[in-house]
Formats: structure tokens, C-alpha cells, sequence
């Protein structure tokens, strides 16, 4: 080819060259003028449009399963109601928005400030619950001035209620909301905030069944929060309802003996196990749970000397005095250290290790034998008896017969008791046994300590004559769990 054509050549490319390098400019020009535009000029008109067709996400809470007395009578059950969220990434002036929210809600700064900063860990678009438990008219204000309030969320959702108040409390147990640390603890979406988790009694050791699968509804909605349309729906399964063995006639007649008084009442049916009425005084309302306290309610709560959350009937640990008198009957005969005719004399008191003990009956028993022995429950005859099996026998009779160990029943924090041997005194206190604190215990006092259940456990295995009886129970039939969670001594 000649040295011109090679030339000619070599100028026509690079003219397409410019004129497509050109031609890439042009178009690029433009796209970038398009995007100068888009996200200068209409930044507002698109951001509005995204604004105003947003996607929520709102979980539909389950309602709790109800729960019931034998007879079918309602004793935890859920009612409408609302509750108030804020989103944290959509406040511009916390001190603002705080002040407006605390004079609608009725609740001081400082609370609604608390349970704000109980969440700070979370996520700022995650609402965190500041109010729940409210009715239609509570929520009015602030629906009715909905521009003023974007910062906030308002939902209706099914609320744990009680209609005896605190009818069978100990018994029912308490909700409260999960701490931050659960919620990490959990599964991601099995626990949020402000969603209320069984805390004691049955609400703890049956929530899984009672709390249901909550939904979920995903909605359009606008830049004031307002529904557009309804994309998808996941519908709530509610709890389990459970069934339970106590009676709430014999529940309430069981709280009226004990008005005024600190004490417990337990009813146990020997044929099944099942508690008919367990009542445990001072007592609470757990709905006081579900409105919510005041931090000077809560310190009150918390504070109060007599304890009223502690369930007495698991919890609480007591000599259980003469009633040991049993006890140390059928150790007795299992051991062969008397039998039904062993007559023992009481004359009001007698002297055992030195030491002069009395009968509570101060005239003395006259001659006893070991059916009038407990029938009057003379002192005289169970300190005899105690001194001559000693105090490992009495523990080993203890044990047999269920003491010193918890029952089995389906509620959280059941404490073991204490029956005491030589064996403890050495390992726990770093001590002998003497025999003198064999004959205290002999008669139900001493170191000797007992639950109320456990003693109500006692007597109805000797109603059964022995036989082993189903443990402690509050749930009827087979949902019943016998592996309820110990809490710390």
C-alpha cells in the first residue's frame, strides 16, 4: 500500500475516533446534567414522593392464652388497648418532643426519658415502647394533632388483664418487659421491646405456650404514619389456654382467712396432687404490672419489709413445729424403736442431756401411747423417742417422706427446706452435732426447715397411707411440667 493511502488511513480513524469519543461525552453530559438535577433541583420532590410511600412493618401481638380455674372460671385473661412507641431517628428536639409526650400521657420526663434510655442500645428506627395500657381516650390527643407527633407510633394490641385483681396472684404470677440483655439473649424476633414475657408463677413457666406466634401486617403508609394500603398480613396465633386444678371458690376463701394477717393457705386434693387453692399473704395486682409502676411505686414495692411478690407457700421456710410429730411417729415404727402400744409417761416436763424440757401441757399427758401421743401432741413422748433414734435416723425418716427437697410443683424459685444431720452441721457449719439439738428437732424446731407445700405434701401422703402421690401440681391434666426452674437460695 502506498505511504499516502497508510496516512488517509490513519486520519479517518482518528476522526471516528473523535467523533465517538465526542458522541460518549455528549451522553455523559447528559446523565450527569439528568443526575445534577435529580438530586439538586427535585431532591425535595423525590424525597416527599419516598417519604410519602413508605413500607412499615407492624407486628400483630398474640393475644396470651387464658387461664382458668377447674370450673372454667376466667382468672387471666387480655382486653384492647393501646400503646405509644417513639422512633428515635425521627426526633429533631428530644427535650421538645419529651415535654409535649409527658403532658398528653400524664407521665413525668423523667419516666418516659427511663424507659427510653432502658433501649438506647437498640437500633434508632426500632420504636420503643413508652406507654401501653391506654384507652381510646387517652390516645385521642394524640391522634387528633397527628402532624405535630411524627416521632411517635400508636398501636392497638391485645393487654393482659385480671379480672380478680389480686385474686390467686402467687399463683398467676406477674408479666414486665424483657431487659435489653434477653432480648440480645434471644433468638432475633422472639423478643422485642415492649412485648411482656411471663416474670413469675405460671405466666413464667408456661409462657412459650401461653405467649402464642405473634403476625405481622406490612402497610403503606404515608409521612404522617397514616395507613395507605395493606401489602401483607401474617396473622397471630394466640396462646394456649391452660386449665387449672384450683378452685377458685376455695382460692377466695383461703385470701379471706388470711386478710390482715402474714400467712399461707394451702389445699392440696390427696388423690392427685392438684392444688385447689394455694394463698399466700401479703399479696400484690399484678395488672399494677401491666399499667406500669412509677419509680416511687417500684421503690416502694421493692423495699417493703414484708415482701408482698415472695410466694410464701415455695419460698418461704418455717420450723414446722408439732406437724414433725408425724414424722417422727412413722420413723419410729419403720425403725422399730416403738410400735403402736409403746407407752411413754408425761408428767409436763423431763430432764434429757442434763437439761429439763417441758410439754406444752403443763399438768402432763398422764400415760401415752403413740396414736394419743400425736392425737394430743405431747412433747414428752417425741423427746424420748427422739433421743433414743438420733438425729440421722430423723433425717433419713425426713427424706423419705419428702422433706429437704423441693415437690416438684410447676412454679418458678421452689426452695429444698433444710433438714439438718450431723453430716450438714459438719459441711455447713464447720461444727459437731450435739446431742441436745436432736430433741428440739424432734419436735419440729431446731434448725429443722420446711415449706408450707412440702408440709401440705406431708399429710396428704399419709392420707394415702403411704402411697406416692403425683407431685405438686397447678395445671390440670398432662400439660402439667415438672421441671419448673429453681431460683438462687
Amino acid at each position: 500500500m502506498p505511504v499516502d493511502g497508510i496516512y488517509e488511513d490513519l486520519t479517518l480513524v482518528r476522526r471516528r475516533a473523535r467523533a465517538v469519543f465526542l458522541a460518549v461525552a455528549a451522553v455523559l453530559a447528559l446523565v450527569l446534567v439528568y443526575y445534577w438535577k435529580v438530586q439538586i433541583l427535585d431532591h425535595r420532590k423525590f424525597a416527599g414522593m419516598a417519604e410519602a410511600n413508605q413500607t412499615r412493618m407492624r407486628v400483630q401481638t398474640a393475644p396470651r392464652g387464658l387461664v382458668l380455674d377447674r370450673n372454667r372460671v376466667i382468672l387471666a385473661d387480655n382486653r384492647a388497648a393501646f400503646k405509644v412507641s417513639l422512633v428515635r431517628e425521627r426526633i429533631k428536639d428530644p427535650a421538645d418532643i419529651f415535654s409535649r409526650l409527658s403532658g398528653l400521657l400524664g407521665l413525668d420526663e423523667a419516666t418516659l426519658r427511663a424507659r427510653v434510655d432502658l433501649h438506647k442500645d437498640l437500633p434508632l428506627f426500632e420504636p420503643i415502647v413508652v406507654a401501653d395500657g391506654l384507652r381510646p381516650e387517652d390516645i385521642y390527643p394524640i391522634e387528633s394533632r397527628r402532624r405535630e407527633f411524627r416521632e411517635i407510633e400508636v398501636e392497638a394490641e391485645p393487654q393482659r388483664w385480671y379480672p380478680g385483681g389480686t385474686l390467686a396472684a402467687h399463683v398467676l404470677g406477674y408479666l414486665q418487659e424483657p431487659t435489653p440483655a434477653e432480648i440480645r439473649s434471644r433468638p432475633e424476633g422472639r423478643l422485642r421491646p415492649g412485648q411482656m414475657i411471663g416474670r413469675s408463677g405460671l405466666e413464667r413457666v408456661y409462657d412459650d405456650l401461653l405467649r402464642g406466634a405473634d403476625g405481622a401486617l406490612y402497610e403503606t403508609v404515608d409521612s404522617l404514619g397514616r395507613v395507605q394500603s395493606v401489602r401483607a398480613r401474617t396473622n397471630p396465633t394466640p396462646g394456649t389456654p391452660l386449665v387449672l386444678t384450683i378452685d377458685v371458690r376455695l382460692q377466695r376463701i383461703a385470701e379471706q382467712a388470711l386478710e390482715g394477717r402474714e400467712g399461707v393457705v394451702v389445699a392440696l386434693d390427696p388423690g392427685t396432687g392438684g392444688i385447689l387453692a394455694l394463698a399466700s399473704n401479703p399479696t400484690y395486682d399484678p395488672n399494677k404490672f401491666i399499667t406500669r409502676f412509677t419509680p416511687a411505686e417500684w421503690s416502694q414495692l421493692m423495699t417493703d419489709p414484708l415482701s408482698p411478690l415472695e410466694n410464701r407457700a415455695i419460698r418461704g421456710l418455717y420450723a414446722p413445729g408439732s406437724i414433725f410429730k408425724l414424722v417422727m411417729g412413722l420413723g419410729g415404727l419403720a425403725n422399730g424403736f416403738v410400735d403402736p402400744s409403746t407407752s411413754v409417761y408425761c408428767s409436763g416436763s423431763t430432764e434429757i442431756y442434763g437439761a429439763v424440757r417441758h410439754c406444752w401441757y403443763e399438768p402432763g399427758h398422764g400415760a401415752m401411747d403413740l396414736e394419743n401421743a400425736i392425737k394430743n401432741s405431747c412433747n414428752i413422748y417425741f423427746y424420748r423417742l427422739g433421743q433414743r433414734m438420733g438425729i440421722d435416723l430423723i433425717a433419713a425418716a425426713a427424706g423419705r417422706l419428702g422433706l429437704g427437697r423441693r415437690t416438684g410443683v410447676d412454679l418458678v424459685g421452689e426452695k429444698e427446706g433444710l433438714v439438718p444431720s450431723t453430716q450438714w452441721k459438719r459441711t455447713a457449719l464447720k461444727a459437731p452435732w450435739y446431742p441436745g439439738e436432736t430433741i428440739s428437732v424432734a419436735i419440729g424446731q431446731g434448725q429443722l426447715q420446711v415449706t408450707p407445700l412440702q408440709i401440705a405434701a406431708l399429710t396428704a401422703l399419709v392420707a394415702r397411707r403411704g402411697e406416692a402421690m403425683p407431685p405438686p401440681h397447678l395445671v390440670a391434666g398432662e400439660g402439667a411440667r415438672t421441671d419448673a426452674p429453681a431460683a438462687p437460695e
